[in-house]
């Protein structure tokens, strides 16, 4: 499953390699070409966006001024001219960065790198502060905001992703998805079901409800969900 990616550069010419590198690696498809921030903002909005190779210096926004007023983070390649910002990779958690002029080896390298990240990322990492997963449905790769997500069900060898607007069903076990989400914003209710905490609305006996979703509260869960919840009074 190729990953979606961007490029973000002011200079054509640039924009043009970078496309050509991409057209040469099959794990890669180029889905736009942007030449300042404010437009790439505006097509965050409606893709599922993978990878960013995104310049630094660019006129009216930089690079990263442009990955900090974004909600949701895709991987991100830094391409510039400069060596010293470098450094900024390790403040805005780049996954790696191309000095100009940019050669097939050093961008396969950086490729490489962008890969294993997002496998370490499908669905999630235990005890990361990200604030999005990639989930596969079909044969599509979806970023879903953690937010989104309302509740996980086990359903035999399947588990399905209860998000705001659809659900995804997944081929695992809810041992193996519980493993990869945040433990801060989860937990686990019953043996068949995971609840994000943000999401909850009212809890009865034997009840959690998410909306107007009743999700069965386990008599062995109950205890350490009821100290999860921080009750007032």
């Amino acid at each position: 499953m190729p990953l979606n990616c961007i490029i973000i550069d002011d200079d054509e010419a640039c924009r043009v390699l970078l496309e050509q590198l991409i057209s040469q690696v099959d794990s890669l498809k180029h889905t736009g070409s942007f030449e300042n921030g404010r437009q790439a903002i505006n097509a965050f909005k409606n893709s599922d966006t993978h990878l960013i190779f995104l310049d630094v210096e660019m006129p009216e926004m930089s690079g990263l001024d442009m990955l900090a007023k974004l909600e949701i983070k895709p991987m991100v390649i830094l391409t510039t001219s400069h060596k010293e910002y470098a450094l900024d990779s390790y403040e805005h958690e780049i996954v790696d960065y191309l000095v100009k002029p940019i050669t097939l080896p050093r961008f396969l390298k950086a490729v490489s790198k962008a890969e294993r990240h997002f496998e370490n990322l499908f669905l999630g990492n235990g005890g990361t502060d990200r604030n999005y997963f990639f989930i596969r449905k079909d044969s599509v790769i979806h970023k879903v905001p953690v937010t989104d997500v309302q509740w996980i069900e086990a359903m035999g060898d399947y588990v399905t992703v209860h998000t705001k607007e659809k659900k995804y069903i997944l081929h695992s076990t809810l041992r193996t998805i519980e493993s990869k989400l945040p433990a801060d914003k989860f937990v686990r209710v019953h043996r068949s079901y995971i609840v994000q905490l943000n999401n909850i609305n009212t809890v009865e006996d034997t009840s959690i409800y998410i909306g107007e979703n009743a999700i069965p509260l386990g008599a062995l869960y109950k205890s350490n969900f009821l100290k999860r919840l921080g009750i007032l009074g």
